[in-house]
């Protein structure tokens, strides 16, 4: 048996887990020798028990490895381990770090650099705009940007990296055979074609439920330098995530929200608590200086295409301070359309909004 085949058997076993994996590994090595051990010698062991060390001395009447093993090979994905090299940096360094991870896609060194965007399922227009634009804006730098595939925030953060043509990790809360939302299937193709990754530390055909997505979300603050909530209730599982990443010495990032929405509750609770309040990509830049660069303000005569529209709402705004209703009239679009148009010139860095729905070009360098 080889080591990585070790450490999927001990992952399928449900009362083991990282942490009493950690300790056994101080006593007998490696992830074979646990295996190999009798159940006295098991129960020698601080934190393991009669029941723990039975299921691992019996483990084949509950492990059907070879199953498994058919399964990743059939299906392409990757199994790695802590001992490989490409485990994840940041992942590897909190107290329960995933015994193996099941991957489709690719790994990448770039994922040191990485900023998880979370929020609730049920969101506001508002919401998924900030999400899509703060996605947009770190994926263009090179952030990868890393969320939960579920539906709302999570979904756009997605969709705004892979917008701005960058890298998105997908942490889910079930086997990678599995994708919950049904209806995200098409996103976590596009994310793995666009060079991105779907990840998860649950074998085949694990159900998501109750218990398997706070896993998740340690997984995603864990994977991360720091997690920014865009919208998200007082029950929102959003808010475990910013938990588990102030437990593992990562930022808090939280983007306000209306003091009389219910879906805005938690967020705004997160920035009485210390979180910090993020209405544009540079309050997040600024606490990794070291790290990522600075985005330098666009010129209005740009490389980047722009649609007729875009010209239009640009030549609207002009060199003032804009109210969105004057743009609207200058430009004679609905306001549906001149909406849409001011993100996408916010994402490609050419607006700036300012409170009370004021729109200006950015300043010239």
């Amino acid at each position: 048996m080889t080591s990585r085949e070790a450490y999927i058997v001990l992952n399928m076993l449900d009362e083991v887990g990282p942490v009493r994996v950690r300790r056994l590994l101080d006593a007998f090595g490696s992830a074979e020798a646990i295996l190999g051990a009798t159940r006295a010698e098991l129960t020698q062991v601080d934190g393991i028990g009669e029941e723990v060390a039975r299921s691992i001395a019996q483990w084949r009447e509950q492990v059907d490895l070879d199953a498994e093993l058919s399964r990743i090979e059939k299906t392409g994905v990757r199994v790695v381990t802590r001992e490989d090299a490409d485990y994840p940096r940041h992942l590897r360094e909190i107290y329960d770090p995933p015994l193996v991870l099941y991957v489709k896609g690719a790994l990448s060194e770039r994922d040191a650099v990485s900023i998880a965007v979370v929020g609730s399922r049920r969101t506001s227009l508002y919401g998924q705009e900030m999400a899509r634009k703060l996605s947009y804006q770190l994926a263009r730098l090179g952030v990868t940007v890393v969320s939960g595939l579920a539906r709302g925030i999570d979904t756009q953060a997605h969709k705004g990296a892979l917008q701005a043509k960058g890298r998105t990790v997908a942490v889910i809360g079930c086997g990678i055979d599995i994708v919950y939302p049904a209806e995200n299937k098409k996103l976590a193709d596009e994310i793995v074609e666009q060079g991105g990754a779907l990840v998860t530390e649950f074998p085949f055909g694990v159900q998501p439920d109750r218990q398997t997505f706070p896993m998740r979300n340690r997984i995603i603050s864990g994977w991360s330098l720091g997690v920014v909530v865009v919208e998200a209730a007082l029950k929102s599982g959003a808010l475990l995530t910013a938990g588990f990443a102030a437990e593992q010495g990562r930022h808090v990032f939280a983007v306000p929200g209306r003091a009389d929405s219910p879906l805005s509750k938690g967020a705004n609770k997160l920035i009485k608590d210390g979180a910090k309040l993020t209405e544009d990509v540079e309050d997040i830049l600024g606490e990794f200086e070291y790290l990522l660069p600075k985005p330098k303000e666009t010129k209005t005569e740009t490389s980047l295409p722009l649609t007729e529209n875009e010209r239009r709402v640009l030549d609207a705004i002009g060199e003032d301070e804009v109210v969105m209703d004057e743009i609207i009239q200058r430009c004679g679009l609905t306001s549906a359309c001149v909406s849409a148009t001011l993100l996408a010139l916010e994402m490609k860095r050419l607006v700036r909004q300012l409170p009370g729905k004021v729109f200006a070009k950015r300043i010239i360098n």
